[in-house]
């Protein structure tokens, strides 16, 4: 005598009768793969009705939607005979970003509870009626229930991650303008400026052998956060550059060749040259003197100043001066080294 078991034909003793054992889904293999899945700082989770064709084709979305962006997720059955625990999910104090219930809601209770100790927002579809007193109003605003009698669990699934997918489309699409306006030197998008700044620190992210979870990192970039990043440092950048603006003094540029502008030193911030350097050119302006602000760094490592010159003012040419001492730029922006002793005659 033979039964099929593992798609084999395999033969069964008479003396020893078949015995079906229905197989648990809260097993070691299953908390093995929540334990590894911790480790490996996979913080999504979807969980799906077993044994229900709607679970499984849920199941089937999210497995799409997350393999198309290179998002790592757990999927698991999970079966009311045995589920899967709150605790089983808050491995060695590990929390999660995200679990999602797919075609079902759990008992009453069971997702304001893993949202409280996984600290994830918790996401729930279901279709059935019972279902409507199961849901915990428990205020939680991580906790969003989707029941909707008039249709399936899985075609909400499906609506839900494909709307996702518009939205990453839209996103992402948004942030390829933005670094194309700065690739071409367009610089004609509103706040472009805030972006590369808030783009500038993603630099050190960029080599997928030292960071493995590049393309996951980049598929969360949005240009709304890379520019509130860039006006926060920017707004941080000239609180720090206006301390310099009560300490400036008269500078004959050229020894008075190219005329007169206002300057500072700035020894140890050469960073906020550009930001110290364009409020002192409006500062310049209004007491009569070119639109020019001088900035002067001295180099300890180098041993030697450098003047950097900003202007504001579009029909300024400082790259003019620059390039009469060795330097170079463009007209709003220049700089160049200059001696010690040259420098002096300049402020004299």
């Amino acid at each position: 005598m033979a039964r099929w078991i593992g798609g084999k034909c395999r033969p069964i003793s008479l003396r020893t009768p078949y015995t079906w054992r229905p197989r648990t889904f809260r097993s070691n293999a299953a908390l093995e793969a929540i334990a590894t899945a911790a480790e490996e700082k996979v913080r999504t989770v979807a969980l799906y009705n077993y044994p229900s064709f709607s679970g499984a084709i849920s199941a089937l979305f999210a497995h799409l939607y997350h393999s198309r962006l290179n998002l790592p997720c757990l999927i698991l059955p999970s079966s009311s005979v045995e589920p899967l625990r709150v605790e089983d999910f808050c491995v060695e104090g590990e929390g999660l970003d995200t679990c999602y219930l797919l075609d079902f809601i759990g008992p009453k209770g069971f997702a304001s509870k893993l949202s409280q100790q996984a600290m994830c927002e918790v996401i729930a579809f279901d279709h059935r009626k019972p279902a409507l007193t199961q849901i915990d109003c428990c205020g939680d605003p991580r906790v969003t229930f989707n029941v909707n009698l008039a249709k399936s669990s899985s075609a909400a699934v499906y609506e839900y991650f494909s709307n996702k997918l518009v939205k990453d489309q839209v996103r992402l699409e948004k942030v390829l303008k933005y670094i194309e306006d700065a690739d071409l030197r367009r610089w004609s998008l509103p706040e472009i400026k805030a972006f590369t700044i808030g783009l500038s620190e993603w630099r050190s992210k960029l080599n997928c052998i030292t960071n493995p979870y590049m393309y996951e990192q980049l598929l969360g970039i949005s240009s709304s956060d890379l520019i509130a990043k860039g006006n926060l440092d920017i707004s941080s950048r000239q609180i720090a550059a206006n301390k310099f603006l009560d300490k400036t003094f008269k500078v004959r540029l050229g020894r008075g060749l190219y005329g007169e502008c206002l300057g500072v030193r700035a020894d140890g911030n050469s960073d906020l040259s550009d930001e110290i350097g364009k409020q002192l050119s409006l500062k310049s302006a209004k007491a009569g003197l070119r639109p020019i602000g001088a900035v002067i760094c001295y180099n300890i490592r180098r041993k030697n100043l450098k003047m950097c010159l900003r202007s504001t003012d579009t029909a300024t040419d400082t790259s003019e001066v620059a390039k009469a001492y060795g330097g170079g730029g463009c007209p709003s922006s220049s700089s160049f080294i200059i001696r010690m002793d040259e420098y002096n005659q300049w402020r004299s």
